[in-house]
């Protein structure tokens, strides 16, 4: 099932991510983690194509086929084109369609260290319109609730967002953040650029202080005054953190759902505890 279609009902979509193991050898750990969140039924999970934007295709399509197959799962395949160039995205997307996989979500991914890209596909938008030219495939891709960390400018944030869906996305899946409200302004403000595709919302529990400090330099996104207060709180008690930014996380994805956000994609960290906790709560908030 093309992911996109998944929009057209009134519920709000729930999904969740994973990500390949570092070693080829720890794969047996990712399907014990799919194995617990089976149970969950989400209506997609996405698998991440590795660390750095390159390496761990082979591990993405292999774990995107056992959701599929194994549980019944639609599994979204992320792609980076940073490493890629038009013959090797042909032959990955050659393979998904072997598997049967046909859900992506096209991303730039991170510039290597000496800066230069694979100059067949120098942004996002370039790899979207490469996927799309064949119909097999239902396209998503990134979007951020406080710009990407390289832009200084709202207004190109929304454009860039219209130039994905004019490329032919399909929908829309947001880098994690912690205030709501950034969400709703990049909604209105992709609104008002003409932007119409579904526009899911990221949302990443913090499990540790470090953590934070990652996320923040990674990927830009600010604090609210109330979750700095948690973590200051109870930052050196891992235990008392994870309850009190659970609590966090389902305060956020219950406003979200109150407002008929098109869905609420979890950021699990190969940890099924916190998505068993999380849509254990979820679940009543969505009908």
């Amino acid at each position: 099932m093309k992911i996109g279609d998944l929009f057209q009902t009134n519920k709000t979509v729930l999904s969740l991510e994973v990500f390949p193991p570092k070693k080829e050898s720890g794969l047996e750990t990712i399907y014990q983690t799919l194995q617990e969140l089976e149970s969950l039924s989400p209506d997609f999970v996405s698998v991440t194509y590795g660390a750095g934007g390159s390496g761990g295709c082979n591990a993405t399509l292999e774990i995107a086929k056992t959701i599929k197959e194994r549980y019944g799962i639609e599994p979204l395949h992320h792609l980076t084109c940073v490493n890629n160039g038009q013959k090797d995205v042909a032959e990955i997307l050659q393979e998904m369609k072997k598997a049967h996989v046909e859900n992506v979500l096209a991303l730039r991914g991170d510039l290597p260290e000496t800066g230069e890209a694979v100059p067949d596909f120098c942004y996002a938008k370039d790899l979207v319109a490469a996927i799309k030219a064949d119909d097999h495939f239902s396209v998503g891709a990134a979007c951020y609730p406080e710009g990407h960390i390289s832009q200084a400018i709202d207004q190109e944030n929304y454009q860039h967002l219209l130039e994905k869906e004019q490329a032919g996305a399909d929908f829309f899946i947001s880098q994690l953040f912690f205030d709501n409200d950034c969400f709703y302004r990049m909604l209105e403000g992709a609104d008002q650029a003409g932007v119409t595709k579904p526009i899911v919302a990221g949302i990443m529990p913090i499990l540790s202080k470090a953590q934070v400090q990652k996320m923040i330099f990674m990927c830009g996104s600010s604090l609210p005054s109330k979750l700095i207060k948690l973590i200051h709180r109870y930052g050196e008690d891992p235990v008392e953190l994870q309850k009190a930014s659970l609590d966090y996380a389902w305060e956020q994805m219950s406003d979200l759902i109150a407002h008929g956000v098109d869905g609420v994609h979890l950021y699990t960290m190969n940890r099924p505890e916190i998505a068993l906790k999380t849509f254990d709560y979820l679940r009543g908030e969505r009908h």
